[in-house]
């Protein structure tokens, strides 16, 4: 059974459901992805496993530098 709730939700059962037009989900969707890259990038760039030193010379030979 559906039940309108109010303006914009409804009822499916026990469940509230959210109805929105399909571009405010998808821009939604993409900032939660956002997020989840942004979370990912930040433990990759924080775990110490990441985070080997690199003598300089060593760079400048990788980077043909005098």
């Amino acid at each position: 059974m559906v039940k309108v709730v109010e303006k914009n939700s409804i009822k499916v059962g026990e469940k509230p459901v959210v109805i929105l037009p399909l571009k405010e989900w998808e821009e939604i969707k993409e900032l939660f992805e956002e997020r989840e890259e942004a979370i990912r990038f930040i433990q990759a760039y924080t775990d110490p496993k990441n985070q080997k030193l690199i003598p300089f010379e060593k760079v400048k030979k990788k980077l043909n530098l005098p």
